[in-house]
């Protein structure tokens, strides 16, 4: 199991702390050092079922700063992707992977599911 965060965000904080309590062990990765390539975060956009949007950090400062709200509606998924894999701090935190099962950001009944 694969655990993608931030080690100064909050919520990744509260995801982590319910990874160790509930005694699930897992491999985790600061996403400011070590960026999602562009085939990570295609292979688990394409898993997760998830519609793009919610894989980009829209509270986060860069996202703000480059105005993406009003980008993103007029760019294709493939340059949403590899803007995404530009810089971890575009990138929703934290990420769970569980097999075939990804979680992106943090509610418990959703990590509860993913670690079955």
């Amino acid at each position: 199991m694969n655990f993608i965060c931030y080690p100064k965000c909050t919520t990744c904080q509260k995801a982590k702390k319910w990874l160790d309590a509930n005694g699930v062990s897992y491999e985790l990765r600061d996403i400011k050092e070590q960026n999602p390539s562009y085939e990570e975060l295609k292979k688990w956009y394409g898993m997760s079922g998830l519609p793009l949007k919610k894989f980009f950090n829209t509270s986060g400062l860069l996202y703000k700063s480059m105005e993406l709200k009003n980008k993103l509606p007029e760019m294709s998924e493939e340059e949403q992707l590899r803007l995404l894999a530009t810089d971890g701090m575009l990138v929703k935190r934290p990420i769970l992977i569980n097999g075939s099962k990804v979680v992106v950001g943090f509610k418990e009944s959703d990590y509860e599911e993913a670690v079955k």
